[in-house]
């Protein structure tokens, strides 16, 4: 339990919950790091659609395409402002959605966050390393083993808590973001003492030859879709406020500010430098792949001490940008298990305080998700955004229908409109996105939201049939109150079995002891008179039955299922409880030698039994 606290941490009270409130500082790491790292993938994504155009096409396109991006990030950050300061206790696209639109528009919005939070903890992770074997190449066969280990490293993180985790992951957020913006202010300086030449310190691998001759809108809306990864996590605030200490939407608001505004900086900033010192993307399968944000600092620095403090810092804050996914995915889960369209398992906080068991979930998920990509980027990409799109999409909507039902709403019109603006955007991005990217991959992600949304509207069937058939609105009743038909299964006469017997006849009446004979002489007839009979003679007792039932096979569990459900049949009226003796051992292993058969009795009594049969673990501690 001690290297359990060590790793973890020690429970928290549910008292010290608003302890674990975090202010702007810590938010930033928490809530945008998924946002701010995409600035290290999101140029590269769409340079790699741009590569057949050579380079020249790429330095052409490259600005334009993402001051579009820049002006839909611009627009993301009013509209979800709006967000924060109506639902000031947590306005993630499902709530939202649910609350204005429906239901059914709330299930989609959820089925789309849950696959992009899985695919936030995917991409940050596989990016990290990428990250790393661009800096040391000979890493690159151990990519995926690499992925999974520092998979497991945030995970321990989150688990210790919101807080604790927020201070973790403080010093390398702060790192990249300064690094960057280092490379972007040294690279536009040189720029322009240069004149518009600046000469690289560490020269960019060549340029693949150019393939196409004209450039196609295709072509330029498949750039801009890729190039659109980089605005991935920017509901993670929203959907967190709860987390922030008082005046919650404030404080959410000031962290939404400074991660858009670095965020617009670092993006605007490398795709500037990048065009002006011929940086292109390179092949990912290539035995010398560099990332193009390792090929732009090496441009800018050389590779010296800040190319690998800056690299080292990217695989730090790209590896734990999953923590974005870690930090909200359970608190979605929670809000849709509330309204039981997921097993209510995901409402209940673990012993930091945390939802843990939306932390497994998203952990498992991720973990299958970088085994079946190998762990590379490239390939994870194009699931991307479908998700993050289409909740932005629904949650703006949902934003426009709630302004115009708060007709008492200050400049409610003005909100209306930027609300209205945000849904109008991002629908156009997500088709664009979604078109652009279809047979790449996207189509998963068109198949895994109908079937995800299908599976909780069969949570939600189970529970509502639940409650239907176990709802009692009859007060108690007294009527049939006959004590029950006691089963004890026996093997031997021993502590276990005497504390059995002994419960048996403080419950009822009529117990019988069963035995099943094999071909094994267990001794029990020998003990019977002499352990059981002869005291209860003595004391005037009730007297149990001494059962032995037949084993043609030599087993234990079926002759013993068969007799009990016979009594079943005989008694159809009256309730049978069946007491278990059963060993509690001092160590989890030691489970493995002891109560197989106890283990399978029970299992079988529960799912063949009907509502009359009622099982009754004794336990003996050892």
């Amino acid at each position: 339990m001690r290297l359990f606290d060590l790793l973890l941490g020690k429970p928290l009270a549910t008292s010290d919950a608003h302890n674990e409130h975090i202010g702007v500082a810590a938010g930033i790491p928490i809530f945008g790091l998924d946002g701010l790292t995409s600035a290290a993938y999101g140029p590269e994504q769409a340079m790699a659609i741009l590569v057949p155009l050579g380079l020249l096409g790429v330095q052409q396109h490259l600005l334009p395409i993402f001051g579009a991006i820049l002006v839909l990030l611009a627009i993301l950050y009013f509209s979800y402002r709006q967000t924060i300061e109506a639902y000031p206790n947590g306005g993630g696209s499902f709530t939202v959605a649910s609350e204005n639109l429906g239901d059914g528009a709330g299930l989609l919005a959820a089925a789309a966050l849950m696959i992009d939070y899985i695919l936030t903890a995917a991409v940050g992770v596989s990016a990290g390393v990428t990250a790393l074997v661009s800096a040391v190449p000979r890493l690159h066969p151990h990519q995926l083993a690499l992925c999974l280990l520092i998979l497991m490293i945030i995970v321990l993180i989150n688990l210790r808590g919101v807080k604790e985790s927020g201070f973790v992951f403080m010093l390398p957020t702060f790192l990249f973001v300064g690094t960057l913006l280092a490379t972007v202010a040294v690279g536009v300086w040189h720029t322009y003492a240069a004149h518009g030449h600046p000469i690289p310190l560490a020269a960019p691998p060549p340029p693949i030859s150019a393939t196409m001759q004209y450039v196609t809108i295709w072509l330029l809306l498949k750039a801009f879709a890729s190039g659109c990864a980089a605005m991935t996590g920017v509901e993670a605030v929203s959907n967190g406020v709860t987390a922030f200490k008082e005046p919650k939407s404030k404080r959410a608001n000031h962290a939404l500010t400074v991660i858009i505004g670095l965020l617009f900086t670092m993006l605007a900033g490398l795709a500037y430098v990048a065009r002006a010192y011929g940086v292109t993307a390179m092949d990912s399968g290539d035995a010398a792949y560099q990332s193009v944000l390792s090929i732009e600092v090496a441009a800018v620095f050389g590779r010296g001490w800040f190319y690998f403090l800056t690299m080292g810092s990217v695989l730090a804050a790209l590896s734990f940008s999953a923590n974005t996914a870690f930090a909200d995915f359970p608190r979605m889960a929670r809000a849709i298990a509330l309204k039981d369209y997921m097993p209510r398992v995901f409402l209940l906080r673990g012993r930091r305080l945390l939802f843990s068991h939306g932390i497994y979930a998203l952990t498992g998920f991720t973990a299958l998700l970088l085994i079946i990509f190998n762990g590379v980027t490239d390939r994870l990409i194009p699931l991307y955004a479908i998700g993050a799109f289409l909740a932005f999409t629904l949650s703006q909507a949902g934003m426009v229908r709630h302004w115009m039902k708060c007709t008492d709403a200050k400049h409610r019109h003005i909100k209306m409109f930027l609300n209205g603006l945000g849904a109008v955007a991002t629908g156009i991005t997500l088709l664009v996105v979604l078109v652009a990217k279809f047979t790449s991959g996207a189509w998963i992600t068109a198949l895994l939201v109908p079937a995800i949304i299908w599976l909780m509207h069969g949570i939600k069937h189970h529970y509502t049939r639940i409650n239907h058939e176990t709802a009692d609105p009859e007060p108690l009743r007294f009527t049939d109150l006959e004590q029950p038909l006691v089963v004890i299964p026996v093997a031997r006469w021993d502590k276990i079995t005497e504390k059995a017997v002994r419960f048996g006849l403080v419950m009822s009446q009529d117990v019988k002891i069963v035995t099943v004979e094999t071909d094994t002489d267990s001794g029990f007839d020998e003990t019977w008179e002499r352990m059981v009979m002869g005291p209860i003679r003595a004391h005037d007792g009730p007297v149990p039955e001494m059962v032995q039932v037949k084993s043609t096979y030599r087993t234990v569990i079926t002759p013993l299922m068969d007799y009990i459900l016979s009594l079943e049949k005989d008694y159809p009226k009256r309730k049978i409880a069946v007491l278990i003796p059963e060993l509690v051992v001092k160590h989890w292993w030691e489970n493995l030698l002891h109560n197989q058969r106890t283990q399978m009795l029970k299992l079988l009594l529960l799912v063949r039994g009907n509502r009359r049969i009622v099982v009754v673990n004794i336990p003996w501690y050892l």
